[in-house]
């Protein structure tokens, strides 16, 4: 529960202060335009708060940099011709015309082919490549939940796929409940599965500490080449933490 919002200016930076019945200040960069979000005990003063950021302003300028740095997909209008990612590959769309239900799928020679009714809409398109992407990522959430949960030691609730603005995935360690970015279908399976695993992690640490990152080595040792790579993908068009 949050115990009160507010948002403060430093140094040319608008930064959004929520306090919280936590222990640990949490200061945090977001993606596409580096927006910064605080998160303090719920008795800390505002230049308390402040003066946490400050210390924090170099970080937080380099985070900001590397967002505006990062490749970003154009426009998707669904037209054939058209490249979309899936599964870490850039594939070419072919639109085609169906009596049937719409549907898409990767049909080789690197092409997504997507099956609509003659004069669907952009936004139906849209609704049926997404539709897509939730089927792969529930499928492989169907292959590597158990094992992930078998070698961590923990169980999930929920696991439920979204798009999300700000996030690639969550976790609330309090319900058991996982959140994860439908934007992580257009990424390589190993990408997918770092976030997973990052989630699940959760579970056993709630905060980025160093209890956090330890768990994240033995469990995974290459994690961070893996959000390396994760990072090397153009964000979706529109406007969207570990």
């Amino acid at each position: 529960m949050n115990i009160g919002e507010e948002v403060l200016e430093i140094s040319g930076i608008i930064v959004d202060l929520t306090r919280k019945p936590i222990k640990n200040v949490h200061l945090s960069v977001h993606p596409p335009m580096g927006s910064v979000r605080l998160s303090v005990p719920s008795q800390m003063s505002t230049d308390v708060a402040r003066l946490a950021v400050i210390r924090r302003l170099k970080w937080i300028q380099q985070k900001r940099t590397e967002f505006e740095q990062q490749a970003r997909e154009s426009e998707r209008l669904y037209i054939s011709g058209e490249s979309h990612f899936f599964d870490g590959q850039r594939l070419i769309l072919d639109v085609r015309e169906t009596d049937g239900k719409g549907h898409a799928s990767v049909i080789g020679n690197g092409r997504l082919a997507l099956y609509v009714r003659k004069g669907a809409s952009q936004k139906m398109k849209s609704l049926i490549v997404d539709r897509f992407y939730r089927k792969h990522l529930q499928n492989l959430i169907s292959l590597m939940q158990p094992d992930w949960e078998s070698k961590l030691l923990v169980s999930v609730e929920e696991i439920r796929i979204q798009r999300m603005k700000t996030r690639w995935g969550s976790c609330n360690p309090d319900t058991g409940r996982v959140l994860l970015n439908l934007e992580l279908a257009k990424k390589p399976k190993k990408c997918f599965e770092f976030i997973l695993v990052h989630e699940l992690v959760h579970l056993l640490e709630r905060h980025h500490n160093q209890h956090f990152i330890s768990l994240m080595d033995g469990a995974m040792p290459d994690w961070r080449q893996r959000k390396e790579l994760l990072k090397s993908y153009p964000l979706a068009y529109e406007t969207w933490e570990y």
